[in-house]
């Protein structure tokens, strides 16, 4: 059965468990951190991964998909995110926003030529981007323990249990065949890191301790996204950069 998840992922998390990795003394930690060793030892492996590979795959991408070529991709793939999306506003029983996500890819798939041209936006259609992980938020279910995942990044246990959904309402899970999906997944994440490549600058100047800021930055983020914006902005960095910024309420 296809995943998401990468594999090893199990491996890695008791080489890393057993490995002790050193960290801020336990009476200093966060409360939202209590696995903080082991998330740091995580982090250090995802930093070392991602400038081993997902970097310069990412730069020599970018360097050689002409700018519509590449902004086309990653609309393709918002596109695709939006139906996750309307499946999450109906669970969530938000109407109109499942509306507008619905409205966005019959858009978008038709006159936006599979979503490559975002023909909806400039009509002025919303987009929300919900995930799982907002849904359980939605109905009361706590963040619990945040946890960096190998590979994925930051999440909480709300979070990695929301993942399974993700993957369910992922239009590219219902691929023909094993190539398109793999095919698919890997254009997708070569594409997400090489958007990040100029907001990654602005992280790297910014933080201190990288580990504190990322995690901070995740955790106000995704409880500003569970409450659909009424935390204040100032509160909520967003050193994420989506396929599309989240909309808010009208």
């Amino acid at each position: 059965m296809r995943t998401g998840i990468p594999i090893g992922y199990c491996a890695l998390a008791a080489v890393l468990l057993a490995s002790g990795c050193a960290s801020t003394p336990k009476e200093l930690r966060d409360p939202r951190d209590p696995w903080e060793p082991f998330n740091r030892g995580v982090y250090k492996f995802n930093t070392d991964f991602d400038n081993a590979f997902m970097k310069p795959i990412a730069k020599g991408y970018q360097a050689v998909t002409p700018e519509p070529v590449d902004r086309g991709i990653t609309n393709f793939f918002a596109n695709l995110a939006d139906v996750g999306s309307a499946v999450n506003n109906l669970l969530q029983f938000k109407l109109a926003r499942a509306g507008s996500d619905v409205g966005r890819v019959v858009v978008n798939s038709t006159v936006g030529v599979l979503g490559f041209v975002d023909v909806a936006s400039n009509m002025g259609i919303a987009s929300y981007k919900e995930d799982f992980g907002q849904t359980l938020g939605y109905w009361g279910i706590g963040a619990g323990p945040y946890l960096m995942l190998p590979i994925l990044g930051p999440s909480s246990v709300r979070d990695t249990v929301g993942l399974a959904g993700d993957v369910l309402a992922d239009p590219l899970l219902y691929a023909p065949d094993d190539e398109v999906y793999w095919g698919g997944a890997t254009l997708r994440a070569v594409d997400r890191r090489a958007d990040l490549l100029t907001a990654e600058a602005i992280f790297e100047e910014a933080a201190i301790d990288r580990y504190t800021f990322l995690r901070d930055a995740y955790l106000q983020r995704r409880e500003n996204q569970v409450s659909d914006g009424s935390l204040s902005e100032e509160t909520a960095p967003d050193v994420w950069m989506d396929d599309e910024p989240d909309a808010t309420d009208e």
